[in-house]
């Protein structure tokens, strides 16, 4: 039984990491109706701007510290919002009314450019990075079961992230603007929605959620470099599909069943190398029987 527990503590941590990436899939796929597959290499950006923003604000602010791991996290949020919302305008917005299948083949383009670009020595080049130490970590014992200190930041700014997604999303006046991009464009800019400022916003804010998450994860990754993105982006995208694509509790109950699944395969005696099988089976098995995810809805469209 401690075992088990032990493996459902591990799992939630590393589920809670999928569900923030999962997040941003979700959000861009409801609104636009297609998967941003860049958003695994935001995730990256995000770590390296939490690695080379630390020095600067650790002169003002202690660190490991509370304090300044939030600054640092909400910088790195705010350079990746901003890149999100470039990437949207650039290489998205030209191909707004293109077939579906062009702008997922653009997203892929976009993944590998700043992928590879970023690999070159003269921006991050390929080698790992240890990744500073924003919050001291601590591991704490509870009745047999040792609980990392970072597990417990991961799972609470998770937490606080989904609970303002929810907020934003159905009692905002952008979030209802949202919504009604997401339900008809057409319909929403008669309204008098600004669909091109809505859109951006999505990007930017889906962004700045990958920047969290990418920093979440490489607390407990043993380094970062320019495609550690890929892993745990493919992961949450599957996470994405698991929950219901497109629909924000999904994500995240999807986050963390494939957390707790990945966590427990991995304790398994001749599982452990099986991770990503897993995963992927997990999201065959999803499409053939329930295309529309655990809480996602089937649609009837008319032709």
């Amino acid at each position: 039984m401690d075992s088990f527990c032990q493996q459902l503590i591990n799992g939630l941590a590393l589920g809670s990491i999928y569900a923030l990436i999962a997040l941003g899939y979700t959000m861009v796929y409801g609104v636009l109706r297609f998967i941003n597959f860049a958003h695994a290499d935001v995730l990256m950006l995000g770590a390296f701007s939490a690695y080379f923003l630390s020095p600067a604000v650790q002169k003002l602010l202690p660190l490991p510290g509370v304090g300044g791991a939030l600054v640092v996290m909400l910088l790195a949020a705010m350079i990746c919002a901003g890149v999100g919302v470039l990437i949207e305008i650039l290489a998205y917005r030209p191909l707004r009314g293109r077939p579906k299948l062009t702008v997922l083949i653009t997203a892929i383009g976009v993944s590998l450019l700043i992928e590879y670009s970023c690999q070159h020595r003269a921006v991050f080049g390929a080698a790992t990075r240890p990744f500073p130490e924003l919050i001291s970590e601590k591991n704490l014992e509870f009745l047999g079961l040792t609980i990392s200190s970072n597990d417990l930041v991961v799972v609470l700014v998770t937490a606080i992230l989904l609970a303002a997604m929810w907020f934003i999303v159905h009692r905002t006046r952008v979030g209802t603007a949202m919504r009604a991009v997401s339900f008809s464009p057409q319909a929403a800019a008669l309204m008098g929605i600004n669909i091109n400022r809505v859109i951006s916003f999505t990007f930017g804010l889906g962004s700045a959620l990958a920047a969290v998450a990418g920093i979440l994860y490489a607390l407990k990754a043993p380094g970062i470099e320019p495609l550690m993105g890929i892993h745990p982006g493919l992961r949450a995208f599957v996470a994405a599909v698991l929950g219901g694509i497109g629909n924000l509790p999904g994500a995240s109950l999807g986050g963390l069943l494939l957390g707790l699944l990945e966590t427990f395969a991995g304790g398994i005696p001749g599982l452990s190398n099986y991770r990503d099988a897993i995963a992927f089976a997990i999201l065959i098995l999803i499409l053939l029987f329930k295309p529309a995810g655990l809480l996602g809805k089937s649609t009837i469209e008319k032709v």
